[in-house]
């Protein structure tokens, strides 16, 4: 499908059966989504059935979107924030992140030991993003690593843009503090 076809018309398509509008729909949200989700629950495996349900909705309930109440990125978002806090009710657990994520594409042959202290870093970022409060970790999550407008992140949320800034500021400032905690030399921030 043509890279000029609104995400808009792509959602009304896809809703009506049409596979390619679908597929292009897919391609250009899915990784976002996925990463959303990576990033809330913290588990490969809980962000890809997370995303498989986003795109199942879609399907299923596309009938139900409105434009007039906000963006197809917003409401995507909406979808997967409902599906997170199901899996998270579901799996109480505190679940570590997955080594695949995103390791392999941080290693060079160059400096051992600048990869390991990167990969030690990346990972206590992924660590202090996880053990954020929800309400801040998804505004964060959002915001700062999706770089999704406040405006959209609060439709996805169901809050006031202002609580959205809010929360993201928050966010910032306890996630510099958990940083700041990391013991050892790898230490992420100063």
């Amino acid at each position: 499908m043509a890279a000029d076809i609104s995400e808009e018309d792509l959602f009304r398509r896809s809703a009506a059966g049409e596979e390619r509008a679908f597929a292009a729909l897919y391609g250009r949200r899915q990784a976002g989504i996925y990463r959303y989700a990576l990033h809330m629950c913290g588990s490969s495996s809980e962000a890809e059935e997370v995303t498989q349900e986003v795109f199942l909705t879609v399907i299923r309930e596309g009938a139900r979107f409105d434009p007039a109440r906000g963006s197809v990125q917003s409401y995507l978002y909406g979808i997967a924030r409902n599906q997170i806090l199901r899996v998270l009710q579901r799996d109480r657990a505190y679940a570590a992140f997955d080594d695949e994520a995103g390791a392999d594409s941080v290693r060079s042959e160059d400096d051992p030991l600048r990869d390991l202290t990167r990969m030690q870093a990346i990972e206590a970022v992924r660590q202090a993003v996880r053990r954020l409060p929800q309400n801040y970790r998804e505004a964060v999550v959002l915001c700062d690593l999706e770089e999704t407008s406040y405006a959209d992140a609060a439709d996805a949320l169901g809050i006031p843009i202002g609580t959205v800034r809010s929360r993201v500021n928050r966010g910032r400032s306890l996630l510099v503090e958990k940083l700041k905690a990391c013991p050892g030399p790898g230490k992420v921030l100063a």
